[in-house]
C-alpha cells in the first residue's frame, strides 16, 4: 500500500508473470475443483479484495487467511495465493506466522506509538525544508488537493477522503526535495493509515480538512515553526482517536471479503 492509500504490492503483482498451472493442495489434490490457471491479473484482484476488506474494516485484525479457503474462494492455486500473502505482508497488511499461517495484521499498542512517534519526528524535520522551497504554484497545487479532499468527504467517499489526505502529507514532504526522507515518510504513512483503518471508529475522518487548510496557510507565509506545531498536533490528534480494542467478527470469511 502505498502512502496515498493505493494498492502497492498490486502492480508490482499484476505485472508480474502467473505460473502455468496451479499448485496441488494437500494428499496431491487440487484445493479447488473450480481452480484454473491464473490469468495475469489475478494477483492484482486478489490483492485489492483483501486490502479493501481490511481497510474497510470487514477483515478485522487477528482474523486467519487460510491458503487453502483463499483458494477455493478466489479460483486459483496456492503458489498465487501465497504469493498475494507474501506482498500483503511486504505492506504491513497480514503477518505470515510460521506453521501457522496469515491472519490480519494486529499492531500493537507499543508498536502504534512508535510509528506515530517516527512519524510526528519525521514530518517535523520535511516542513521546514517544505516552508522553504514552497513556490505560489506549490501552494496553488495543494489548495487544490484540499478542494478534492473537501468533495470528497461531503459525498461520504470515506475511502476516497482517506486516500487524498494521506496524498496531502506525502505531497508537503515532497515540497522538502529529499527524496531519501520522503520515502521513509511514505512507508509511515502506509503503516498509519492501516492501523487507522483497522482500529478508528467508523464514520471518523482520517485527518481533519480545516488542519490540512491551516498548514497550507503557514507553509504560504514560510511559518515553518507555525506549521511544525500544528502539523505535531495534528497527528497526535489522530493517534488519541484510535481504539485498539476491536471485536472479532462473526462473519465467515467469504462474507468479510465481500465476495
Amino acid at each position: 500500500m502505498t502512502a496515498d492509500g493505493s494498492v502497492r504490492g498490486a502492480g508490482a503483482m499484476g505485472s508480474a508473470h502467473a505460473p502455468a498451472r496451479t499448485t496441488r493442495g494437500r494428499a496431491g489434490r487440487s484445493p479447488s475443483p473450480r481452480a484454473v490457471a491464473p490469468r495475469e491479473d489475478d494477483a492484482t484482484r486478489i490483492y485489492r479484495q483483501i486490502f479493501e476488506s481490511v481497510m474497510r474494516q470487514r477483515l478485522t485484525p487477528g482474523t486467519k487467511l487460510p491458503e487453502v479457503a483463499l483458494c477455493e474462494l478466489f479460483g486459483v492455486g496456492r503458489t498465487l495465493i501465497r504469493k498475494v500473502l507474501q506482498e500483503l505482508a511486504h505492506d504491513h497488511i497480514v503477518e505470515l506466522r510460521p506453521n501457522r499461517g496469515a491472519v490480519v495484521a494486529a499492531p500493537s499498542p507499543e508498536e502504534t506509538r512508535q510509528i506515530f512517534e517516527a512519524r510526528r519526528a519525521l514530518e517535523a524535520a520535511l516542513l521546514p525544508m517544505a516552508a522553504a522551497n514552497a513556490t505560489r504554484a506549490d501552494i496553488a497545487a495543494l489548495r487544490r488537493q484540499l478542494r478534492e479532499e473537501h468533495a470528497a468527504l461531503h459525498a461520504s467517499d470515506q475511502p476516497a477522503w482517506a486516500r487524498l489526505a494521506s496524498s496531502f502529507h506525502l505531497q508537503v514532504a515532497a515540497l522538502a526535495r529529499n527524496r531519501i526522507l520522503q520515502q521513509y515518510l511514505a512507508e509511515l504513512i502506509s503503516r498509519c493509515s492501516l492501523i487507522v483503518a483497522l482500529y478508528e471508529p467508523p464514520g471518523n475522518a482520517a485527518c481533519e480538512h480545516d488542519e490540512h487548510a491551516r498548514i497550507v496557510a503557514l507553509l504560504e507565509k514560510k511559518d515553518a515553526a507555525g506549521a511544525v506545531r500544528l502539523m505535531d498536533a495534528h497527528l497526535r490528534d489522530l493517534e488519541r482517536r484510535i481504539c485498539l480494542e476491536r471485536p472479532a467478527s462473526s462473519s465467515g470469511l467469504k462474507q468479510m471479503l465481500g465476495i
